[in-house]
């Protein structure tokens, strides 16, 4: 079973920039997708960004140009760069690796955006 860590989440102002990170417990380059969601209270989870294998990423277009998605295989981690976050974004944002046929969460981190 593997393990996804997410951490970094927390409170920050509107307008203002926050990395969120995902460990894995084991190399993150056997999964041909890394991806992150959020799902906000009352809302269905939601695509953030993603990224493969091969370091091609995809973003939502409510955060193009304000989220960037990186993964380090070294250290088995996917982070999530935001920057000019907005109330909106506030939700609490999963982790997921995506295997051919299996795929695995993260137990969630809380990010909020608020002033």
């Amino acid at each position: 079973q593997v393990q996804l860590v997410e951490s970094g989440g927390g409170l920050v102002q509107p307008g203002g920039s926050l990395k969120i990170s995902c460990t894995a417990s084991e190399r993150i380059f056997s999964f041909n997708v890394m991806g992150w969601y959020r799902q906000a209270p009352g809302k269905q989870r939601e695509l953030v960004a993603s990224i493969t294998k091969s370091g091609s990423t995809n973003y939502a277009d409510s955060v193009k140009g304000r989220f960037t998605i990186s993964r380090d295989n070294t250290n088995n981690t996917v982070s999530l760069q935001m920057n000019s976050l907005k109330p909106e974004d506030t939700a609490v944002y999963y982790c997921k690796a995506i295997a051919q046929f299996y795929y695995y969460w993260g137990q969630g981190t809380q990010v909020t955006v608020s002033s």
